[in-house]
């Protein structure tokens, strides 16, 4: 069943209806849904399941730092489709969106509780890290919410976290590895690529007079890799293809603005419009500005035969791939997975 997204308690509410279905949640931000985001979330689905409950989601948009210290605000890994999209192919059956603003980042831990975590989501257990902070000021912490939890009558369970190199797998380290063009470790702890979607738009045309042809992306992602040449898969058109992708400022033709563009291996359409998504597998260079067209044509095609040696020598195809359509998230009632509400 489609994920059902709520954006207020009273769109919760009115989409349940009636007795709300006691739930299962987890609470964060959840930039990036990395291996330790869905350890956590797989937890909150087969939890649900046992008792009979709705799988749901809390989290929030914007991302609260940029409301309380937007100076330290970080660019972030997904735009919240993206995040969206993840929770769904986890199987969690709801997802509350709530606008994060002043008012409630004012909320006591208590109030926060009380409104949300009890009036709305009906909550019957609540799984967390053992490093949630939630309330005005960040003045909750896991012990603070077990004890609300007692007087309320939810559980609470802390999820330890994930490890890889010897270093909690964290979205702050993910964003350094992106930001370096470290996309194959940046791949390692996401449990999958590092992913840019937006929409195809017209670039200049030189690309595919003087060099070969590109899909130009415009993406809202805030979080670009790099500046470089990277191996890359794009998603359009319901197939994906083996890539490679330039992400920069084009200097050989003295660009403006930073541009995505990506040459699709067996791929001959000339796409003016239409959805894009483009996956970060390898590294190869990084950006350089070349005396013209000719020489820069020529470390284009090297570029092109190491992202299809990358190819070769993985089981991933290069050539057009039929893909199952992704899913579309909903905000109509799911009641396959949503349990009514049972007395406790």
């Amino acid at each position: 069943m489609p994920l059902a997204v709520l954006h207020s308690a009273e769109e919760w509410r009115a989409h349940f209806g009636g007795e709300l279905p006691r739930s299962i949640v987890s609470i964060g931000s959840f930039d990036g849904v990395h291996i330790g985001h869905q350890k956590i979330l797989r937890a909150v689905v087969a939890r649900a399941r046992q008792s009979g409950s709705l799988a749901a989601v809390l989290t929030f948009d914007p991302h609260p730092l940029k409301v309380v210290r937007p100076q330290d605000s970080p660019p972030l890994l997904m735009t919240t489709a993206q995040r969206l999209a993840a929770f769904e192919e986890l199987g969690l059956d709801a997802a509350l969106v709530l606008r994060f603003d002043r008012a409630l980042s004012m909320l006591t831990p208590e109030e926060f509780a009380q409104r949300i975590l009890v009036e709305t989501l009906a909550v019957r257990g609540v799984l967390v890290g053992a490093n949630f902070r939630f309330g005005r000021g960040q003045a909750g912490d896991v012990r603070r919410l077990e004890e609300i939890g007692r007087n309320w009558g939810f559980e609470v369970q802390t999820v330890a976290p994930l490890s890889a190199g010897g270093a909690v797998v964290s979205s702050t380290a993910i964003r350094t590895a992106v930001a370096a063009g470290n996309v194959a470790k940046a791949e390692k702890l996401l449990g999958r690529p590092f992913a840019l979607e937006g929409e195809i738009r017209t670039g200049t045309g030189q690309g595919r007079r003087l060099i070969v042809p590109t899909l130009n992306l415009a993406t809202q992602n805030e979080l670009l890799p790099k500046a470089g040449v990277y191996v890359t898969q794009s998603r359009c058109t319901g197939n994906v293809y083996g890539s490679a992708t330039n992400v920069g400022m084009r200097p050989t033709f003295n660009g403006l603005g930073i541009t995505v563009e990506s040459h699709l291996f067996d791929f001959s359409e000339e796409l003016k419009r239409g959805a894009l998504e483009v996956l970060f597998r390898r590294r190869l260079r990084d950006e350089q500005k070349f005396s013209g067209p000719e020489e820069l044509r020529i470390q284009v095609l090297k570029d092109l035969k190491r992202a299809r040696e990358f190819y070769s020598k993985s089981r991933t195809a290069s050539r057009g791939k039929k893909l199952s359509p992704k899913k579309k998230t909903t905000t109509k009632k799911t009641s396959a997975r949503a349990a009514p509400r049972k007395k406790s």
